[in-house]
This record gives structure tokens, sequence and C-alpha cells, in this order.
């Protein structure tokens, strides 16, 4: 059974008790992955991977989601600031697309609008430098996102 595609409200009953859930961050050259604890509350920096063809992209992806017992997906989806969804919106659902059919693991997109921008200004406020901050920023705007949507997940949950 492929994997559903769901708002946010939604991916919390379709998630097994304990199962942790992956934040994306898909970059044309760079997928960011950040991993939440296992109640969904804390986002963290897990890995970088560099992309190559989609099919190694998305099995890589699932076997680390398989290896840290993921239930579901929040990927993020880059709109313009006017909200509309230009070509990197566009590229990020259609990997979307070829990635539901191969798993059966939730998957939300939560808006990344500024989210490379806030950490990358929070790597400059750090003194990091730009070579730390190119091994980092990918992984760090996964987990912004993620930890955006468990925010928001919690701030919704009666």
């Amino acid at each position: 059974m492929p994997a559903q595609v769901v708002e946010l409200s939604a991916l919390e009953p379709l998630l097994p008790k304990d199962a942790r859930l992956f934040g994306v961050d898909l970059g044309e050259k760079m997928i960011g992955l950040a991993l939440s604890d296992v109640r969904r509350t804390i986002a963290s920096p897990f890995e970088t991977l560099r992309r190559t063809k989609f099919r190694a992209d998305a099995e890589r992806l699932l076997a680390l989601a398989k290896l840290h017992d993921v239930g579901g997906f929040v990927i993020g989806l880059p709109r313009n600031m006017d909200g509309s969804e230009g070509p990197r919106a566009q590229s990020t659902r259609a990997f979307v697309r070829n990635l539901a059919p191969l798993t059966e693991l939730p998957v939300c997109f939560w808006d990344e609008r500024l989210s490379t921008a806030a950490v990358t200004r929070t790597l400059l406020e750090a003194n990091a430098s730009r070579a730390r901050r190119a091994v980092l920023v990918d992984k760090m705007a996964a987990a912004y996102i993620l930890q955006g949507a468990l925010d928001h997940l919690r701030s919704t949950v009666p």
C-alpha cells in the first residue's frame, strides 16, 4: 500500500505510539534529515545525504527510517513568500509522488519558508565558519522544519 500524503493534523492518528518522525529538507544537492524523539516533542539534526539518483536517495532515506523506527515524514515545502508554489515546490511534490509507492509511511508537508535563512542566521551568530555552516545547514533546516511541525501538533492536540 503506498504512502498516504496527509495534512499535518491527520498525521498523528496514523502513527504508532512510539514512532519517531523524520524531518526532511530536500535541496537540489543535499537532503537534510532531522529526527524526533519517540514522544514527538523535540527535533534533532540527524544527517545530511548527498543527492544522487532518485532511487538511491529514496532507498537510503527508507533504510534510515526503518533503522530508527520512523513512523512518518514531515517534508519541507518551499513556498514563495506570497504563498505560491514555484519550481522547487513542484520538485518536492514530485519527489514525494515518486516516494509514495515505495513506502507505507505517511507523509505530510510543512511550509519551510525562511527555514534555511533562520538557520544560517543562527550559525552566523554562533560564529560558525563558512565550511562549518555548509556541513550543518541542511540537517539544521530539517530540524527547524520538523520542530515547527511538532510544535504545531502539540498546540492543536486537545
